[in-house]
């Protein structure tokens, strides 16, 4: 595989990503938390760009994949900086595709550039997780001892202090958000990790009168299954055929 292009943001982050040329508006996924432009969803969906001559725009954020830089020195505020500074070194409108971290990630986006986001995608996003993914020993362990290390089924990650206080202060889940483009949430019945009433209370609280929420029957909180890839791109392409 080719070495990815690089952006320096000029305050000594340089961020990694690939860019697909093609036509507009660009895709541009936002992964998970400690996840990569390399994932099974990034890559599938470029894949699905390639196929179809669209254009895509995927990256890692500071610290992770091929982005330089400590993990655990990283916060909410810096990541969602990495892909405004992407944003903002582009052109053209974008659709944006966000998975659970990467899903809150992107209405940060939306409402800090507007006029550039035409649509959006969540994939089990996870908006204000800081909040309600930590019970109130592991939040206070945080703040004791400065991270948390969590294990579950999907590996052990590591939060760190300035990363909840970050992701604390950018909550966006107790009043109305004034988002105006449409947005599509695909949630799995079985998600372990982001339970169903976040898709919910989401989509309630977006501005926009064009919102669907989508629950894909045995789904878990990767939704990377073939059946899970092929309801993304369908969802992709039916919105695509109206901007």
């Amino acid at each position: 595989m080719d070495e990815p292009a690089y952006l320096d943001r000029g305050d000594g982050r340089r961020i990694a990503y690939r860019y697909r040329a093609g036509l507009g508006p660009a895709l541009l996924f936002l992964p998970g938390y400690a996840s990569d432009m390399e994932g099974g969803k990034a890559t599938a969906l470029d894949a699905w760009a390639a196929r179809h001559g669209r254009a895509m725009l995927r990256f890692d954020y500071a610290g992770t994949g091929a982005s330089p830089g400590p993990f655990e020195a990283q916060t909410l505020a810096g990541w969602r900086d990495d892909a405004l500074a992407l944003v903002d070194a582009s052109q053209g409108d974008l659709v944006l595709v966000g998975s659970s971290m990467g899903g809150w990630l992107m209405l940060l986006v939306a409402l800090a550039r507007p006029e550039r986001v035409r649509a959006l995608i969540g994939i089990a996003a996870a908006p204000d997780f800081t909040d309600w993914g930590f019970a109130q020993d592991e939040k206070m362990t945080i703040l004791r001892d400065g991270r948390l290390e969590k294990t579950s089924a999907y590996g052990t990650e590591v939060t760190s202090k300035a990363f909840w206080q970050s992701g604390e202060a950018l909550r966006l889940m107790h009043a109305p958000i004034a988002i105006d483009a449409p947005l599509r949430l695909l949630h799995g019945e079985s998600d372990d990790v982001v339970p169903i009433w976040v898709a919910q209370r989401l989509a309630a609280l977006v501005r926009s009168a064009d919102v669907q929420t989508l629950l894909l029957k045995g789904g878990d909180h990767r939704l990377s299954r073939p059946q899970d890839l092929l309801v993304l791109e369908r969802t992709v392409a039916a919105l695509m055929e109206d901007l």
